[in-house]
């Protein structure tokens, strides 16, 4: 397994940990996103023509999209079972896809902020603050029916590991999240995962936390 990986990237970041929490062994290559946008180089265009990280290679086979890559790995080696269960794919299909927008707002608003990307910072927050508003009543509920993750199950999925790491780092784009308590509750719920590694930006809390 191969990942070409850009170390402040939080898409990269959720393969990385998503392999470190099923004890996974890969290699990386890390690729010169910022400045040097080697991910539109040719080399990087043939293996993804849409010119984005991450990459992932397997067995000859080549993966792009962070969402298809943890699909791809759950599937085929998580031996539990519980990160991509059949029951309850279709809602973490579709918390995955929020994951997408929060890509696209937080994300958007990081890049503005930490890599000088001109884009409109205003709508990037806004679209971003709507979404966790979404995201924190929808796990405050979660609470009170005595579940800890975006899907209801016993265990976190791949939904929990896709839209964690920009919403961890939403304050690298200037977005808050002193007014969403049940984000910061699973925020560090996430973090106390076994196998949870850290990026810049993310930072692990104690275990007895």
């Amino acid at each position: 397994m191969k990942l070409y990986d850009y170390e402040l990237s939080g898409n990269c970041y959720k393969i990385r940990l998503f392999l470190s929490i099923l004890g996974l062994n890969f290699d990386t290559k890390p690729v010169d996103f910022y400045p040097g946008r080697e991910h539109k180089a040719k080399a990087l265009l043939s293996l993804n023509p849409l010119g984005q990280l991450p990459i992932f290679e397997d067995s000859d086979a080549i993966f792009c999209g962070s969402d298809v890559i943890l699909s791809y790995i759950a599937e085929n080696y998580d031996k539990s079972g519980f990160w991509y269960p059949k029951k309850q794919r279709l809602s973490i299909d579709n918390w995955m896809r929020v994951a997408d927008e929060i890509t696209a707002t937080a994300s958007a608003a990081r890049l503005h902020d930490t890599f000088f990307y001109d884009l409109d910072i205003d709508t990037a927050r806004a679209g971003a603050l709507r979404l966790f508003r979404i995201l924190d009543e929808h796990l405050w509920f979660s609470e009170k029916r005595g579940d800890d993750w975006l899907v209801e199950t016993p265990f976190p999925t791949i939904a929990d590991i896709s839209c964690f790491p920009y919403v961890a780092l939403s304050e690298e784009g200037g977005i808050s999240r002193m007014d969403f308590p049940a984000i910061r509750r699973w925020c560090d719920r996430v973090k106390r995962i076994d196998g949870f590694i850290t990026m810049p930006g993310i930072f692990p809390t104690s275990k007895a936390a």
